[in-house]
């Protein structure tokens, strides 16, 4: 059984307003055992999408290697939009050595609403997947149901808003399901009503300008 520990503390600016949150990288940032082209840092596999798609919705010109410069670039970026980055999964095991979300067993979550208590000026959690099995939104639900709190829909249109209210600080918090930043998930965006439309008014654009447009809105 590969205990997959998360590879990464949680990055958060002082003053941030928002947090990035998913899961768990692919095990290889576990192990140490990068591949060309992997950034050192979150979400920094050469195969995910989070940081092409920020690089271009902000004009980053952002390195795609694995050096210092190109994790500094990123830490840079966060710091100046105030954007942090909290994956929820502390660790899990697997049977099975891979990055599938569904294969985790025995995951062990961060506690974000401690995590919020430190971190009051944070209003929004932007979940890099939605509420299926072992998602990011899927496990804040479980983090919640410990605190008795209650998740409300703002919106249920993709990507699905929902909002909760911190009883220590006081302050409403917004979440958002965004479309997960992966190759894995082109196929479920293909289907979705709102890319179809896309693609039947701008045909060239694609997968990952869909989501640059969504992202957009949150970002």
């Amino acid at each position: 059984m590969f205990h997959h520990t998360h590879p990464y503390p949680p990055f958060i600016p002082k003053f941030a307003t928002k947090l990035i949150v998913g899961t768990l990288p692919p095990p290889r940032f576990t192990m140490g055992m990068l591949n060309p082209g992997d950034v050192d840092f979150c979400y920094g596999s050469r195969d995910g999408l989070l940081w092409p798609i920020l690089d271009r919705m902000f004009s980053l010109n952002l390195s795609f290697e694995t050096t210092q410069k190109a994790i500094d670039e990123r830490k840079a970026f966060l710091e100046r939009r105030g954007i942090g980055i909290c994956d929820i999964v502390s660790s899990a095991k697997r049977k099975k050595i891979d990055a599938s979300d569904l294969g985790m067993l025995d995951p062990e979550l961060r506690d974000l609403i401690k995590i919020l208590e430190e971190f009051p000026n944070v209003n929004t959690l932007l979940f890099t997947g939605g509420n299926s099995k072992n998602g990011p939104e899927y496990f804040f639900r479980q983090l919640l149901k410990t605190y008795n709190i209650k998740l409300e829909l703002v919106s249920d249109e993709i990507p699905r808003e929902h909002e909760f209210y911190h009883p220590k600080t006081g302050k409403s918090v917004r979440t958002i399901s965004l479309t997960a930043p992966s190759g894995s998930a082109n196929r479920a965006v293909g289907s979705m009503e709102a890319y179809k439309l896309m693609k039947q008014n701008n045909p060239e654009l694609n997968t990952i300008d869909f989501r640059v447009l969504q992202y957009k809105k949150f970002f």
